[in-house]
């Protein structure tokens, strides 16, 4: 083995040594393993419980086609070799270097390898074959557990829903209702799947929209809900929106038609992934604003977490 990918066998083993034993002692089975620790390997990898996730960011290597095979080839089979996994669990997906999260749910793949694993005691289904992301964010770990410990006998709303995880996690702190909001039919699907994996489906309490957000915002009735999850992508040109989404240009007033739509002294989480996000708290609404971030970061991105969240209350 060459002394480059020795040096990365040495880095995975000591992260996964590290990362394995806070996971143990919390009772965590899905966590991120590293994240382009070492520049000549811009990888991310996460553990799915016995699956692994291998994100490939796309990067001038230098390499000749041939090379760059063989490079990958032999990163795959140090990954699988450290985490003690065959190579066919492992599940590598290539992401360019792009604002836009457009193409970043669509389908990529139809082999529609899912299966069911545990966070918090609840249970949801992830897809690691078929699309970018996997359907659980594991950097909202901790986030998720906050809506959970507030939403008792709450009216909760999920914006960009996604995958539903935070509704699961609202309705299993025994929310009063929860009403998901995505713009994906699939992913409204994915949101009712994880609803019933918990036996927490509900068509009387809980309700799944099919709606662009930036126009739902409008007709949403004044002081109806208490708490609010509102996790937006950074940039979104969907067709089927009708306005594009920025969410550094658009954040205030999103911010403040959300603030219409909660009861008085309701709260808000807002988090986004903008690298150089910069809150304008001055325009918002908000009675009080604290940036979480910090308390929300997860063992296993410490250090790396580049998302920004914010606990608002109206």
């Amino acid at each position: 083995m060459s002394d480059k990918f020795q040096m990365f066998e040495n880095r995975l083993s000591k992260v996964y040594r590290h990362l394995s034993k806070t996971a143990r002692r919390q009772g965590i089975t899905c966590f991120r393993i590293y994240d382009r620790d070492l520049p000549e390997f811009p990888l991310i990898i996460e553990l799915y419980e016995d699956h692994v996730y291998v994100a490939e960011y796309r990067s001038q290597h230098g390499m000749d086609d041939e090379a760059y095979d063989e490079w990958l080839q032999q990163s795959l089979a140090v990954t699988a070799k450290v985490l003690e996994v065959p190579e066919s669990r492992l599940y590598l997906r290539t992401r360019q270097r792009k604002q836009s999260r457009q193409g970043q749910y669509e389908k990529l793949d139809f082999s529609k390898e899912e299966f069911v694993v545990q966070e918090g005691g609840l249970r949801f289904k992830v897809n690691l074959s078929d699309y970018l992301d996997s359907g659980l964010f594991l950097d909202h770990r901790i986030t998720r557990q906050m809506v959970r410990e507030e939403a008792r006998d709450k009216k909760v709303l999920n914006l960009f829903c996604y995958t539903g995880s935070f509704s699961v996690y609202a309705a299993a702190g025994g929310a009063a209702s929860v009403t998901s909001v995505d713009l994906s039919k699939t992913y409204l699907q994915w949101a009712e799947d994880n609803m019933r994996l918990n036996n927490l489906f509900d068509p009387a309490k809980h309700q799944y929209v099919h709606a662009d957000v930036l126009q739902y915002l409008d007709e949403l009735k004044l002081n109806t809900y208490d708490l609010v999850v509102l996790d937006p992508p950074t940039f979104s040109n969907s067709k089927r929106m009708k306005d594009f989404l920025d969410i550094q240009r658009d954040h205030a007033d999103i911010i403040n038609k959300v603030m219409l739509a909660m009861k008085p002294g309701g709260v808000l989480y807002f988090s986004n992934n903008l690298r150089k996000f910069e809150l304008d708290e001055a325009a918002i609404t908000a009675s009080t604003v604290k940036n979480i971030a910090k308390q929300t970061e997860p063992f296993d991105f410490q250090g790396k977490l580049l998302r920004h969240c914010f606990r608002m209350i109206k």
